[in-house]
């Protein structure tokens, strides 16, 4: 499959890092970028609203959804299954709206597999303390359930290697401007290349990954 008029971006990052406010921000002010909104088995956290954060559908459902192809790609994390609409995704692309995509890492890779020049970002903290910190500042994990998303996270963070860019979010607006730089395609974002990032934080990634 080919990229047509807009541009296919996938964010990716660890559960707490950050993604969901940088992103939220990110398009705020950018009305050529779309969100793709994923299908969800989870039950909405406090504040989500269906077809806004997620489309929220049972697993029956999502199976049904699933068995007709009309997934670009899914996953299960945590328990939960997640899957993006291939419809709309290329609805958008076609129109000339450039699509952020928000998946993990194993639906990055496939996505990648079909649409080539998607343009991968894996956003990462500047520490698992910070990580566990987030995650529990935010309220909504149990303990047990805080410690298999630092395990996750860890798993999840040694595949960003594999992304075109890499952003640490340790100071938010820091983050966004970096955000904005790569999608603006913008000279400096060959700063942010996921082997100038490993170069210049090797004992931060390194780190994230033990």
């Amino acid at each position: 499959m080919k990229l047509k008029k807009g541009n296919l971006f996938i964010i990716t990052a660890a559960s707490g890092a950050g993604k969901t406010s940088l992103v939220k921000a990110l398009v705020s002010d950018n009305l050529s970028i779309k969100v793709s909104i994923s299908y969800t088995t989870r039950n909405p956290r406090v504040g989500e609203k269906d077809g806004k954060d997620y489309f929220f559908i049972d697993e029956i459902n999502f199976k049904k959804m699933a068995e007709n192809n009309e997934f670009l790609e899914m996953a299960k994390c945590h328990g939960s299954f997640y899957g993006t609409s291939k419809v709309s995704v290329q609805e958008a692309l076609e129109t000339d709206k450039d699509i952020i995509l928000e998946i993990d890492y194993q639906g990055a890779f496939s996505v990648k597999k079909l649409f080539p020049s998607a343009i991968s970002i894996f956003i990462i903290p500047p520490s698992i303390d910070a990580l566990e910190n987030r995650l529990h500042n935010r309220g909504q994990d149990s303990d047990k359930d805080i410690k298999l998303r630092i395990a996750a996270a860890r798993n999840e963070m040694s595949h960003l290697e594999k992304f075109d860019y890499v952003t640490i979010n340790d100071n938010f607006e820091k983050a966004l401007f970096d955000l904005k730089t790569i999608i603006n395609f913008k000279p400096e974002a060959s700063k942010l290349k996921t082997k100038n990032q490993i170069l210049n934080y090797k004992n931060l990634i390194d780190g994230l990954k033990r």
